[in-house]
């Protein structure tokens, strides 16, 4: 299943936010934050409901942002790696013990679960993929097709290396 001659660095498969998940992803929540900051402005409550206000809407921001920047990099597998567009390694697949697809697997919308055999630190790319101790989600703005095309490109790595 998997290509004879692959160069170790060579993407094997690619997996990128389709753009209008992105539009109304990013766009909701920055929808959210100026209606709740404007509600905070226009009709001010109570001071302690009125600082709340701000800073959900504040968060909000910070949130479409932090999606915003995540969301605009692919992540890549290699034969050695599964990588971000940007260099960043979020594993190394001889870590990968498990690939969890399931209905009922905690895993992001239109993705996968990875296992690892050690843990890494906990990180959150919103829309794309988080990791946490020694398991990874993939997905969330991705398609479906890319997610699960990746998916059995790393089942198949990992029923080559051992041996099923």
């Amino acid at each position: 299943m998997l290509p004879e001659n692959t160069e170790p660095d060579q993407v094997i498969a690619t997996i990128a936010a389709s753009p209008g998940r992105r539009i109304l992803g990013i766009g909701s929540l920055y929808i959210l934050s100026l209606m709740v900051i404007y509600v905070a402005i226009v009709r001010p409550p109570d001071i302690g409901w009125q600082v709340f206000l701000f800073v959900l809407g504040g968060g909000s921001i910070w949130i479409a942002e932090q999606m915003r920047r995540a969301t605009a990099v692919r992540l890549e597998l290699t034969m050695e790696a599964l990588r971000d567009s940007d260099g960043d390694i979020l594993t190394r697949v001889e870590d990968i013990v498990a690939i969890d697809r399931g209905m009922f697997a905690f895993k992001p919308s239109n993705g996968f679960l990875l296992r690892l055999s050690r843990p890494g630190p906990r990180t959150w790319r919103p829309g794309l993929w988080w990791r946490m101790g020694s398991r990874i989600g993939v997905g969330g703005m991705t398609p479906g097709h890319q997610a699960k095309f990746m998916a059995e490109m790393i089942s198949a790595m990992i029923a080559q290396r051992t041996g099923d």
